[in-house]
């Protein structure tokens, strides 16, 4: 039987299975238009686990998904959620969260 978290749950373009997450930041580093970003976890082994900040911006490119070694990320079925396209603004945020060391741009205030 599948976990709750790794079925579809409805009018998301992605989720995470944090169960599953080590917080390694692959899916992070692979997304082209900043959706993804790590927040501090006490909880974590690593000290930070993944975060969706930006779904709006998601453009169902499925880099996240196919990275992860863990399977622990999904993207909805492009049959079941309409992406955006990729944006500058998506893609200046991607620049900065990478230069952020993956971090999370609203832990600073950022946008």
């Amino acid at each position: 039987m599948a976990s709750a978290m790794t079925e579809y749950p409805g009018n998301v373009p992605v989720w995470v299975n944090k169960d599953n997450c080590k917080a390694c930041d692959i899916c992070v580093s692979v997304c082209p238009s900043g959706v993804l970003g790590m927040r501090y976890d006490h909880t974590s082994t690593l000290g930070a686990m993944i975060s969706v900040d930006h779904p709006e911006a998601c453009i169902g490119c499925n880099e996240c998904e196919l990275s992860c070694p863990d399977f622990a990320i999904y993207v909805a079925d492009k049959k079941e959620y309409k992406f955006a396209k990729l944006t500058d603004d998506a893609k200046e945020r991607q620049v900065a969260i990478v230069a952020n060391n993956y971090m999370s741009l609203d832990l600073q205030g950022a946008k």
